[in-house]
C-alpha cells in the first residue's frame, strides 16, 4: 500500500475511534448521575467525609459530562483496540492475527484491573491522609470538579500503567525491545517510575508509594512476558 494510502487508512480508524467514544460518552451522560455517586463513596465513607460542593452555574453540568467523557473512553477500548488491530493487521502473518481475540480480552482485562486498584485501593487510602492535613478548626470542602478530576485522572492513569504487560509482549514481538534491555535499564527504569509517580498522583510519599510499586510489580512482569515475546519472534524468524 503506497504511503498516502496508509495515511488515509490511518485517518479513517482515527476518526472511526473518535466517533465510538463519542456515542459512548452522550450514550453514557444519562447514567453520569449513578456514576457520580459511584465516584463519591470513597469520600462518602471516610470518618470525616468532605463537604463537596459546587461554586459556578455549570459545575456539575461539567462535572458530569467529565464523568461522561471518562466511562465513553472507558467503554469504547475494545473499539479503540480493534481499530488499532485492523490497521496493523495486514502487516501480520496470518498465524500472528489469530492473538486477535486473547490480546483484545487481556488488554480489556488489564485495564479494568488497574482502575479497580485506582478505585478500591489507591484513592481510598490517598483521601484520608489528604485530609488529615487539616485541623479542629480547618476541615476540608472541595469544589465537586477538582475532586472528580483527580479521582478520574487516577483511575484513568492506573488502568493505562497495567498495560504495561501487554505493551511490552508486542513491543517484544516486533523486536524493539527484548528481555536483555529491559533487565539491563531496569535501574534506570525504577528512577522513572518514582518521577513518573510523583507527576502523576498528589505531591505526598503514600500516594507516590502506592503508584511505585504496583509500577515496580508491573514492570518485572514486563520483563517475563516479554521474554515469551522475544522467544515467540525468534521463533518465527528460525522457521
Amino acid at each position: 500500500m503506497p504511503f498516502l494510502d496508509h495515511l488515509e487508512e490511518f485517518r479513517w480508524r482515527v476518526l472511526k475511534s473518535l466517533a465510538a467514544v463519542v456515542l459512548f460518552t452522550v450514550g453514557s451522560f444519562s447514567f453520569s448521575g449513578f456514576m457520580l455517586r459511584i465516584l463519591t463513596i470513597p469520600n462518602t465513607t471516610l470518618e470525616k467525609p468532605a463537604r463537596l460542593i459546587f461554586l459556578k452555574p455549570t459545575g456539575m453540568l461539567m462535572v458530569r459530562m467529565e464523568i461522561a467523557l471518562a466511562v465513553g473512553i472507558i467503554c469504547a477500548i475494545p473499539v479503540l483496540f480493534y481499530q488499532g488491530w485492523q490497521f496493523i493487521a495486514p502487516g501480520l502473518l496470518p498465524r500472528e492475527r489469530k492473538y486477535f481475540v486473547p490480546a483484545l480480552l487481556l488488554t480489556t482485562l488489564c485495564f479494568l484491573i488497574g482502575t479497580g486498584f485506582a478505585y478500591f485501593i489507591l484513592i481510598p487510602t490517598v483521601l484520608p491522609f489528604l485530609f488529615s492535613m487539616g485541623t479542629d478548626t480547618i476541615e476540608p470542602t472541595i469544589n465537586i470538579t477538582e475532586y472528580m478530576s483527580f479521582v478520574l485522572r487516577l483511575i484513568l492513569i492506573s488502568g493505562l500503567i497495567f498495560e504495561m504487560p501487554i505493551l511490552a509482549f508486542f513491543l517484544s514481538r516486533t523486536g524493539i525491545v527484548n528481555p536483555a534491555i529491559l533487565r539491563r535499564y531496569r535501574r534506570y527504569g525504577l528512577v522513572l517510575v518514582f518521577i513518573f509517580s510523583a507527576l502523576v498522583t498528589p505531591p505526598d510519599p503514600i500516594s507516590q508509594l502506592l503508584m511505585a510499586f504496583p509500577l515496580i510489580f508491573l514492570y518485572e512482569i514486563s520483563i517475563w512476558v516479554s521474554v515469551l515475546g522475544y522467544r515467540k519472534k525468534k521463533k518465527r524468524e528460525s522457521e
